[in-house]
């Protein structure tokens, strides 16, 4: 059983990162993906054809042994969309849970579950946390839908499992921003836009960006907001400042006069009211923000904070940036429900607050 012609073209311009060997062995498996019913190495060996021609373990090798690079093998599929991305190159970064079964598999851990979740209840899930970094395209048949295609994976490892495993414990906008890096100086001459959710928007990404990478993410409504400091003048004592005149927070900027506007934002229109100016947070007090505090005039969105490092555009575009990150979350859907990225789960939401105590 063989892939489709185009496919395989697509294909080939990554296969410089395996070996010959190891490219075979993936081809193949390639294949035996696209039709498995249960995407398992034995499951795609099967769908393949394969039993009986070569033995299962070099298979099971190219995941387990083969020399190949899995961040060399995201940014060959980068490349090959590269073309799609237009003059500046939009990014979204989150987190997503796929849920395994077993003590002695590698990296998984206790974690919380947002979609089984709520503010009464809290869900914890055995399974894999996996920060995945994707770059959103647009293509011509689809001009006005944005597709994340990830290209760059890291395994969270809570701070037991990483204990446990004798590894450096990294945060999760830790390794955001380490995938970040890494691509950014893949494509220097390129300018990059990440649009991340506000669990990405802190200090720990903001005061790391590249040069070349811009950040839209979301802001507390009680974030301190400062001006720039004044130029120190000459003559003066002591230490410069870092910080200028406190400004009003996003609650009181929404407390202003603001303008109502209609945006189409997720594919609807959207009224609001919008406040927005440029300001400065105080954990990064070196760079310039415009902080966009919007309330929902219609719907329950009620009042939101946004900003971007590009402090030039106005309110709306902002908006629209940030609208693109769902994207990634449609990939996460997409991926978990037709593409086996996760085991089926064997818990549904009811089946949870069933088993919750009662108070």
């Amino acid at each position: 059983m063989g892939l489709v012609h185009s496919f395989v073209l697509v294909l080939q311009q990554v296969s410089g990162v395996m070996t010959v060997p190891t490219w075979n062995s993936f081809e193949a498996l390639m294949a035996g993906w696209v039709f498995a019913r249960r995407r398992t190495v034995t499951g795609m060996i099967e769908a393949a054809g394969l039993i009986g021609q070569r033995h299962h373990s070099v298979f099971h090798r190219v995941f387990a042994t083969a020399r190949w690079s899995l961040d060399r093998l995201g940014l060959a599929v980068f490349d090959v969309f590269y073309t799609w991305c237009g003059e500046t190159v939009f990014l979204a970064v989150d987190d997503t849970l796929a849920n395994k079964r077993g003590l002695k598999m590698f990296g998984t851990g206790m974690h919380y579950d947002p979609m089984l979740s709520s503010r009464g209840l809290k869900v914890t899930r055995w399974a894999h946390s996996w920060v995945v970094l994707g770059v959103i395209v647009r293509f011509p048949l689809w001009p006005d839908r944005p597709f994340c295609l990830p290209v760059l994976f890291r395994l969270y490892l809570n701070k037991k499992s990483a204990k446990k495993h004798r590894r450096t414990y990294r945060t999760r906008p830790q390794l955001a921003v380490a995938m970040l890096q890494l691509l950014c100086r893949h494509k220097r001459q390129a300018a990059f836009h990440l649009l991340a959710d506000s669990a990405y928007g802190g200090e720990s990404v903001l005061g790391s960006l590249p040069e070349n990478c811009d950040l839209t993410s979301r802001l507390l409504l009680n974030s301190r907001l400062y001006k720039a400091p004044a130029e120190r003048r000459p003559g003066q004592r002591g230490r410069s400042r870092k910080r200028g005149k406190r400004l009003p927070n996003p609650t009181q900027m929404l407390d202003q006069r603001g303008r109502r506007v209609t945006v189409d934002l997720y594919g609807r229109k959207t009224r609001l009211r919008i406040v927005d100016r440029v300001a400065r947070v105080f954990k990064v007090p070196g760079r310039d923000l415009r902080v966009v505090a919007t309330e929902a005039l219609s719907g329950g969105r009620g009042r939101e904070v946004f900003y971007s490092t590009h402090h030039a555009a106005d309110a709306i575009t902002i908006l629209q940036w940030y609208s693109q990150r769902w994207s990634i979350e449609v990939t996460f859907q997409e991926c978990k429900q037709h593409l086996g990225f996760q085991e089926p789960q064997a818990w549904s939401r009811k089946a949870v607050e069933r088993t919750a105590p009662v108070a």
